[in-house]
């Protein structure tokens, strides 16, 4: 029989004891692969940049209801909570993203910051106004104006090509959702869906285009959605109401013509994603099906537990809860007594329930490819367990020995 303090038996006890300190501290852990995430985007990944833009108390996103469900307090999201984006962040450990606009100079942007603004466009303010429809457009801060913040933002956070590139190599990048204002502009200021169309390539560009910019200074991992159905937003379907039957979508009661507008931008774009990956092969650039992720909401409800899926939660009169003249956050709005059955919160936006469930279906697949939440780590977190633990075994064993 082999002596218990054979160099066989020494070596088998020795990892067994440490192998469990081996999974926790070499394991490839995907829920701690980011140090950082920034956002681009519209009102869909707004977290209070439009609020403090325009000083507060002028926009109703300034009172509740908006942020009831779990701020207690309006935020700035144009929800009655949270968005996609804060769904995010925490599944990977980070909190939510401050406003790039925060009122704080002492703002801690390290872990991420959030550039997104509610009413804006992909596309500048002088593409619409050469179309005439300058007037409509609610900010300057199109992705564009969203791009220089984050420059003017770079230098707090890094410096140098190289630290910048390590730095942005461990954070996850979010650009959008963005583009579907690009379409509202045109729409409520009367254009039919096919005028609209033509605008689909130009926006497609300027969002691949930003995903570029990104990427060459240091992203490496970049998340770059598609557009919700807004042929299901109650908004539109009182504003575009129609007694033809062909006008909506059988299965769920949309507008057709919007939703296959949405649609088209989102095969546009995953081609302009897909040419992108073949420039940049190193980079991991996921296709958010958000419109895949929102528009079983409408087609099989009560499965989420919504009861009233076309229906706005809050707003004013009206089969879809929606008029001209009463907004949610006026005094004469009505709020629902339980957002978590809605899948609308205000006519355009979602509710918190909804985003959970988008969020959900994002993170975990199969609504992105590859899911966030697979076991893929970014460049700088690549490897196998640090070779000093790899060493202090070696030496720790032969000690045993010697």
């Amino acid at each position: 029989m082999a002596s218990q303090n054979s160099p066989l038996n020494l070596l088998i006890v020795f990892f067994i004891s440490t192998s469990h300190f081996l999974r926790s501290h070499c394991a490839d852990d995907p829920t701690h692969r980011y140090d950082s995430i920034f956002s681009f985007g519209d009102s869909l990944a707004d977290t209070g940049n439009l609020l403090r833009i325009q000083s507060g108390g002028s926009s109703a996103i300034a009172s509740l209801p908006y942020g009831e469900t779990y701020f207690g307090r309006p935020t700035g999201r144009f929800s009655d909570g949270r968005l996609v984006i804060d769904f995010i962040a925490d599944a990977f450990g980070l909190p939510y993203l401050p406003p790039y606009a925060s009122s704080s100079s002492n703002e801690d942007f390290r872990k991420g910051a959030n550039f997104a603004v509610g009413g804006v466009t992909a596309l500048d303010d002088g593409y619409f106004e050469q179309r005439g429809l300058g007037g409509v457009i609610v900010t300057n801060c199109s992705l564009n104006a969203q791009l220089r913040w984050f420059d003017e933002l770079k230098p707090s956070l890094c410096k140098g090509t190289q630290e910048c590139r390590d730095y942005f190599g461990r954070s996850l990048f979010l650009l959008g959702e963005i583009g579907g204002n690009d379409y509202n502009v045109p729409l409520m200021s009367g254009l039919s869906v096919e005028e609209v169309r033509g605008y689909v390539p130009d926006v497609v560009r300027t969002i691949s285009s930003a995903a570029e910019r990104l990427m060459d200074v240091g992203a490496v991992e970049i998340v770059v959605p598609g557009i919700i159905p807004l042929g299901c937003a109650p908004v539109y379907l009182t504003r575009f109401s129609s007694t033809d039957k062909k006008d909506y979508e059988p299965e769920t009661g949309c507008l057709k013509g919007l939703n296959d507008l949405m649609k088209h931008h989102d095969t546009l774009l995953q081609d302009a994603l897909g040419k992108l990956r073949n420039k940049y092969p190193n980079v991991k650039i996921i296709f958010a099906d958000y419109y895949g992720a929102s528009i079983r909401f409408y087609q099989s409800p009560r499965q989420f537990g919504f009861n009233n899926p076309l229906k706005a939660c809050c707003g004013g009169h009206g089969p879809y809860n929606v008029n001209g003249s009463v907004f949610c956050g006026s005094l004469d709005s009505i709020v629902c007594s339980d957002p978590s059955e809605y899948v609308n919160w205000d006519g355009i936006h979602l509710t918190e329930a909804a985003y959970r469930t988008m969020a959900d279906g994002l993170i975990k697949g199969p609504y992105s490819t590859p899911p966030l939440m697979s076991p893929h780590l970014s460049q700088s977190h690549r490897g196998s367990c640090p070779h000093s633990i790899l060493i202090c075994i070696l030496l720790t064993y032969f000690n045993f020995q010697y």
